[in-house]
Formats: structure tokens, C-alpha cells, sequence
């Protein structure tokens, strides 16, 4: 079953896909780019950067843009780096991969895609990016990091005590201070307006142009879903297929999508991640539930005890949507134990999950999860205040009117009694509350003509943009089609989940132009299991079998690994 072809067509089958051919479309438009930057050409060259084990070569090349698309011959052009993997087959045209943030890098994202997916490979030249505003990825400072704010260290707070559950006068002003730092840090930077997502969009598609193609065809993860549809809103005959994976809702406000992420958390932290460790690690965290969350708050206030913020221990559970991440808060989590009741670890019942706790503690604190200490754990999270990146802020409180640091503050009142775990922290650090300068474009919705070439992709307890963000835009678009992926926490669900049958409804669409209609696929087992236990939540129509026949081409999983903690870490919220 390796022949791409005969597998998406028992792919079909064996979901029962109703598939939709796509409709007839208007001639692309032209670009309108200046001739000073349509009429460059593309130097394709060796990466700065190291593909993973797995990945396939790329070469790169840099695009000049302007830095205004508004006015083009204002002020200093800007550079922007892309990457191409050529398609191993027949080629149907360009592919652009885009991994989120705002503020990603994503370069290397087309090689990681090409290895995982080679059918894809075969059919599609796979283009990544660096959007404007993130640097070069893997080249040398200072072209590396991008647009970057320089926080003033004494603007910043110093102490080591930090609990957004402490509602004193003091601790939420301490608390505001970075928000406030780094609005007014960014904003000081003259080119802070012009990174934006409708500036980004023009950038892609002269990228387009470059490429020689008519149409680009787009797959995006978070807030790549938003840059995704707004690219094709704005350019609606220039854009092909479209792959919305994880999505934020891209019909309404990009912001409510981080302002969800008390509440979609805090369902992953009480619904899914507390009852996997009650199957894991019963005799350190007890058999249910609510001994579990028991057990966690004291770890909490024993970390407390030894120097570790409170604050920074619940940020190591939230925007948790990475085997790798989840991984790295269990270590956490585990050691405290062991450390609390002075006992000697107990290995994980799984082999592979107790090697996966081993390797985090070893490549942020520098030791086996058995040699973990608090001390270890101190350093590994203590504050770093190098310069932020701007791109972040620039354009998540830059694309559209924000709401006031008030609003914020009245927000972490409002959600930190029921969503304790980041309900208090997220409104007291929420930089957009601070952001004074106002939008200087509108972005406009989706158009009508395109959301036949849209299919969203969307994890049901996805902790970092919530299931019902990808459902509210498939609402108020009208005419997309969706899969929901039943009982998974994943940020990131193609190429990265080894899920047969996401893999398989998207390869159909992207290689033979068949939408799958509304369809629901079930989850792969969480870390360290082999089976799914079911958890009720928004996804109610009962998922499509598992396709236990088809592979989805060579498993790479730590190259999965890597590109899903790429995604997770790059849609990170800030208060966290």
C-alpha cells in the first residue's frame, strides 16, 4: 500500500469520505508588486540552517520586500528568507508551510514536512518561511533573530515569588510590570507597524509570483491558520488548497484565541493530563482525580518552598500540546514528588514514556529524571531576560484594535476562580493591554469563493486554540469542511500525530483535489499508551474507524516530535 494514488483511494473508502470535487476559478490575479521586487530573481542556495534526522534537504533563498506594501518606497526594504524541497514526482505546484506563533520560524519546517509526508514530497515543491519580523533561521547574529525589543532589565520584576493567585495590590502590579516593559519596548521600534499579518500576506504572495505559480496552496498550524485565511481573503483567486490545522478562530479576533487559554487548559489539565496520570503513576499521584490534583498543588507549594515560583511552576502545564512538552512538565512534576516524600523514584509503567521523562530532564536540567532536584529544576526555570521577540506582540496586539490592560486585569478576575491553573496569571500578563498604537489596515473575512478549496483540521482538547476557535470559523464561513480528531490533546494533528486517518483525508485533498466532507477521525493513544479512553467533550458524532491497513509513509517519530514541539512552543502564550 506504498502507491500514493491506491492508497488515498482506500483511504476514501475506507472512511466513507462524501468527497467534492473543486469548482471552477478565476484566473489568478497579477501581482502588483513594484518592478524593483517582481522582477527579482530567486538565488537559490545551501540553508544557514541543519536539517533534522529525518528531514530532507532544502535550499533557501531571500526575498526582498518592502517594508510598507502600502507605500513601497517608504522607508528601508526588509528581507525575508524561504526554503524549497522539490517535489520527488510529478509535480502539481508550490506548497507553503507556515508553523504559527505569531513569530515563528519556518524555514526548516519544509524539509521536516517533506521526510513524514513523502507522498506529499512526490507532488508538491514544499516552500517554508521566515515571515517578516523572525530573522533567518540558523544564520549568523545579527541576521538570525529578527525583529527583537530590548527590555529594560530594571523595568522588570526581580523577585523569585511570583503567584498570580495572590490578588494584593503589590503582587498585581509586579505582575504588570513585564506586560507594560515590553509593549513599550516593541513599540519603540520603527518598524513594530509594519509587522502585521496583512503585511505578511503581501509578502506571500509575491513569493507566489516569484515562484512562477498561479495559485499557492497553503498549509498553516495556529496561527499559521489565520495568516492562511486572511492571505486567501485578501488574494482570493491567487490561492489554491488550503490546510487550516489547530485553528484559531480566523473569522473573528486573533486575540480571544490566547484569551481562551485559561479555560481550554485548564480542560486539558482536569479532563485529560490528571486522569493519564492516575493511569501512569497511581502510586505517587493516587488512583483518581482528586487526589491527583491534590498531589500537584502540593508539589506546587513544595516547589514554592524551595525558591521555585509558583508562577513558573503552573506555566509548565499550560499550552502543553507536544509529546515533548507533556514529557517535560511530567518530569517536573514526578521529581517533586520523589523529592517531597523522600522515597526513591518509581519507574513509569511504560518503557518508552519512562525514556522520554529521562531524556526532557536531561536536555533542560541536564540530568536523568532520577537525579532531579528541585535546585536543578530552580535553575532550569529561572527568568531569562535576553531580548523578546517583537513579531509575537507586533502582530497579535497590531492587527486589530486591542482591549485595555483594565480589561485584562478585570479578565484574570473573572476566570482565575474556576481556571486557577492559568485563569489568574494570563490577563495580568497580557502585553496587548499595553499596545497603543492602532491597526493600520483591516483584515477582511473570508470570501465566499474560496472556502470551497479550505479544509480545517482541529484536535478536540487542543490546549493551546480551542476546538470550538476551528468550529466558530467553519460556522461563520459557510461552505468549509472540517475534521475533528476525537479525544486528542495535540496542537499540530497532520504530518506530526502518525494519525492514519487525518493523514489520509488530507493527503486526498492536497493530491487529488477531493475535499473530504465534515468528518470526524479518532485519536491516537497518549504517551506511554496503546489504547484511547475516551473523554466526553465538544466533538458528539462518533468517529470514523481507525484505517489499521494504511500507513501514512516511514515513521520518523522523533522528527515528529521535534516539528509538533516546534508548533506547540511557537504558539506559547505569553503568560506562560
Amino acid at each position: 500500500m506504498r502507491d500514493s494514488a491506491k492508497r488515498a483511494a482506500l483511504t476514501a473508502a475506507c472512511l466513507g469520505l462524501a468527497v467534492t470535487g473543486l469548482p471552477g476559478v478565476a484566473s489568478a490575479a497579477e501581482n502588483t508588486a513594484p518592478p524593483k521586487y517582481s522582477g527579482q530573481q530567486l538565488a537559490w542556495g545551501p540553508c544557514p540552517f541543519e536539517p533534522a534526522e529525518g528531514a530532507l534537504p532544502a535550499e533557501c533563498a531571500v526575498v526582498t520586500v518592502p517594508r510598507d506594501w502600502a507605500n513601497p518606497e517608504a522607508g528601508p526594504d526588509l528581507a525575508v528568507s524561504i526554503s524549497r524541497v522539490r517535489a520527488g514526482g510529478e509535480r502539481q505546484g508550490s506548497l507553503l508551510v507556515n508553523p504559527g506563533g505569531p513569530g515563528a520560524q519556518g524555514s526548516s519546517m519544509a524539509g521536516s514536512i517533506a521526510g513524514i509526508e513523502p507522498d506529499l514530497h512526490q507532488g508538491y515543491d514544499l516552500i517554508g518561511m521566515d515571515p517578516r519580523g523572525t530573522g533567518h533561521e540558523g544564520a549568523d547574529a545579527p541576521q538570525q533573530p529578527g525583529f527583537l525589543c530590548d527590555v529594560p532589565l530594571d523595568r522588570l520584576p526581580r523577585g523569585t515569588d511570583l503567584d498570580a493567585r495572590d490578588r494584593s495590590a503589590e503582587s498585581i502590579a509586579e505582575h504588570q510590570k513585564t506586560p507594560r516593559a515590553i509593549a513599550e519596548a516593541c513599540q519603540s521600534d520603527a518598524v513594530a507597524p509594519y509587522i502585521t499579518t496583512w503585511q505578511t500576506a503581501h509578502d506571500m504572495d509575491l513569493i507566489r509570483a516569484l515562484l512562477h505559480e498561479e495559485k499557492l496552496n497553503y498549509l498553516g498550524y495556529s496561527y499559521g491558520t489565520w495568516l492562511g485565511a486572511k492571505y486567501a481573503s485578501l488574494f482570493p483567486h491567487n490561492s489554491g488548497r488550503m490546510i487550516l490545522d489547530s485553528n484559531v478562530n480566523w473569522q473573528g479576533r486573533l486575540q480571544a484565541a490566547f484569551e481562551d487559554f485559561p479555560r481550554i487548559g485548564q480542560r486539558w489539565f482536569d479532563d485529560v493530563y490528571l486522569p493519564w496520570t492516575t493511569r501512569q503513576f497511581p502510586e505517587l499521584v493516587g488512583t483518581d482525580v482528586d487526589s491527583a490534583r491534590r498531589t500537584w498543588e502540593d508539589v506546587r507549594a513544595f516547589y514554592a518552598a524551595q525558591g521555585i515560583a509558583p508562577d513558573s511552576f503552573d506555566a509548565m502545564f499550560v499550552g502543553v500540546g507536544s509529546e515533548i512538552g507533556w514529557a517535560l512538565s511530567s518530569s517536573v512534576l514526578i521529581a517533586g514528588i520523589n523529592e517531597m516524600n523522600g522515597q526513591p523514584p518509581e519507574p513509569a509503567r511504560s518503557a518508552a514514556l519512562q525514556t522520554m521523562l529521562d531524556e526532557q530532564a536531561r536536555a533542560n536540567f541536564g540530568v536523568p529524571l532520577t537525579e532531579l532536584t528541585p535546585q536543578r529544576v530552580a535553575d532550569g526555570l529561572a527568568e531569562d531576560y535576553a531580548p523578546v521577540s517583537g513579531t509575537r506582540y507586533a502582530v497579535a496586539c497590531g492587527d486589530q484594535p486591542t482591549r485595555s490592560a483594565q480589561w485584562y486585569e478585570e479578565l484574570s478576575d473573572h476566570q482565575g476562580p474556576d481556571l486557577p491553573l492559568n485563569g489568574w496569571a494570563y490577563g495580568l500578563s497580557e502585553t496587548c493591554g499595553y499596545w497603543s498604537d492602532a491597526p493600520r489596515q483591516e483584515l477582511p473575512q473570508l470570501p465566499p469563493e474560496v472556502a470551497a478549496n479550505v479544509l480545517v483540521v482541529q484536535g478536540e482538547f487542543d490546549p493551546q486554540t480551542a476546538y470550538e476557535q476551528g468550529g466558530a470559523a467553519v460556522d461563520a464561513a459557510g461552505g468549509v469542511s472540517m475534521v475533528s480528531v476525537d479525544d486528542s490533546p495535540t496542537h499540530g494533528q497532520y504530518a506530526m500525530a502518525n494519525n492514519p486517518c487525518v493523514d489520509g483525508m488530507v493527503n486526498v485533498f492536497l493530491l487529488h483535489g477531493s475535499r473530504p466532507a465534515d468528518a470526524v477521525c479518532p485519536s491516537v493513544p497518549l504517551l506511554g499508551e496503546d489504547e484511547v479512553f475516551p473523554v466526553d467533550g465538544p466533538v458528539t458524532s462518533a468517529p470514523a474507524p481507525m484505517p489499521a491497513d494504511i500507513g501514512t509513509g516511514p515513521d520518523h517519530p522523533e522528527l515528529r516530535r521535534s516539528l509538533q514541539d516546534q508548533i506547540s512552543r511557537a504558539t506559547h502564550t505569553p503568560a506562560a
